[in-house]
């Protein structure tokens, strides 16, 4: 309801040059071309791009045509950047039409990978559970050598220290920590 009444101000204010205009008529074309509009039809904001693109076209050439002809140099760049404005709403109306006639291709991004510094976030996709496309990677080689007969990796055994580094070596009765008090 509001945009009626808007539109109806917006008709009476400038719809005056035209004389008197049906408002009510108009009103009620307009929700009509905005109940096709809002169901997919196109055909009005077709027609009505085309016809403002060829207007501004008209208004370009208008105003090109008065800058030649004219002497004075401020009067020319007025004219022309006018003219050269109305060129630019031109191709931009163009460029609404052709985007409502080929919308352009949407792409779905089911995963970004996001690196800054030494952080790395990867965005799970939405799927159930979060997880991203390829899955969670498992490193089998660990838990395949650690399932070997009950047995683990480190056994907790202490080696004997090596020739090359003595200092390295296990730590002796003396040096344990309740022997550092004394």
């Amino acid at each position: 309801m509001q945009v009626s009444v808007s539109a109806k101000a917006s008709f009476r204010g400038y719809g005056k040059p035209y004389g008197n205009l049906n408002l009510d008529g108009l009103i009620n074309a307009l929700k009509e071309q905005t109940r096709a509009s809002s169901e997919g039809d196109l055909n009005r904001a077709d027609a009505m791009l085309t016809t403002q693109a060829h207007t501004l076209d008209v208004i370009l050439n208008h105003l090109a045509q008065r800058a030649v002809n004219t002497e004075d140099v401020d009067v020319f760049e007025r004219y022309l950047k006018l003219a050269l404005r109305a060129q630019s709403q031109c191709r931009a109306t163009w460029e609404s039409l052709a985007t409502i006639k080929n919308p352009p291709a949407v792409g779905y991004v089911r995963q970004a990978n996001i690196a800054h510094g030494p952080q790395q976030v990867n965005n799970a996709s939405a799927a159930p559970g979060g997880t991203s496309r390829a899955g969670e990677n498992q490193n089998l080689k660990n838990e395949l050598l650690e399932k070997k007969d009950g047995e683990r990796l480190d056994p907790g055994t202490a080696c004997t220290p090596s020739r090359a580094d003595p200092a390295m070596a296990t730590v002796g009765e003396i040096n344990r920590t309740e022997d550092r008090g004394r």
